[in-house]
């Protein structure tokens, strides 16, 4: 079994996951790697998912003394989506993989679909149903400040309406299924960043790298900047938080 890092020793109860299996999809680059070195430093036993290698992210673990098991697969493979699960029970699942769009426009909405919201989805629920109501459990689901506006921001405006459209999805998808996770003594919760300096930002819209007046802050956020978020949410700490839509852009966005 992969073991978390020797510092989580020292952490306080609350918010150590020594000895408790966490799963993180899209773990082999920017927020998911992120969120990955955290729940590293918390202790977390890790298993990592990406459809791209994951040997990277395993040699840093590896260094800070984890021993993560990993899984390359494409989310739209049933097989994959099977592999993880038989690789649980799970403490803990951060659902961090994601995709803008698909290789043409006819394929688009199935590919972000199935990517964003139907792994997700069939991920959380077999997840769910393997906790332990004793112990508890918590699911975060990474969602998008792009689920909470309208209009074109990055791509072209159908690109972006199918990427909002699923980060939409997620966000209603957290507040459904925390009502029936409740009764097995988990905590179902999302977290919506904004603008993050990322693989995916660099591919779909690098002009907003530089493009920082629109945030209060004068500047977009860094991958750690979310992935500690995601991470606290999936420890002990955060026990009477479910059904959030927590928003982690700088104060871009703010909810009503």
């Amino acid at each position: 079994m992969a073991r978390g890092t020797k510092s989580a020793r020292a952490l306080p109860e609350a918010l150590s996951l020594e000895g408790r299996r966490v799963l993180v999809t899209g773990a082999a680059s920017g927020i998911g790697c992120a969120t990955a070195h955290c729940l590293a430093r918390l202790g977390a036993d890790l298993v990592l998912s990406d459809r791209d290698p994951l040997d990277a992210v395993r040699g840093e673990l590896t260094a800070l003394g984890a021993a993560p098991a990993a899984s390359q697969g494409d989310l739209r493979d049933d097989g994959c989506l099977h592999r993880l699960i038989e690789s649980g029970p799970y403490y803990a699942f951060a659902s961090v993989a994601g995709v803008f769009r698909g290789s043409a426009p006819t394929e688009a909405f199935d590919h972000v679909m199935h990517v964003n919201v139907r792994a997700p989805l069939m991920l959380a629920s077999a997840v769910l149903d393997q906790m332990n109501p004793e112990v508890g459990g918590r699911i975060v689901l990474v969602g998008s400040s792009a689920g909470r506006t309208a209009g074109g921001r990055i791509g072209t405006q159908e690109e972006y309406a199918i990427y909002a459209a699923s980060k939409g999805a997620i966000h209603t998808l957290v507040k459904a299924l925390s009502h029936r996770a409740a009764a097995r003594n988990v905590l179902i919760n999302g977290v919506a960043p904004g603008v993050v300096l990322t693989p995916l930002l660099d591919a779909v819209a690098p002009e907003l790298k530089t493009r920082r007046s629109a945030n209060p802050l004068g500047r977009n956020a860094v991958p750690d900047e979310v992935a500690w978020p995601i991470a606290l949410l999936c420890t002990p700490a955060a026990s009477f938080i479910s059904g959030a839509i927590l928003d982690v852009n700088g104060g871009a966005f703010v909810a009503a």
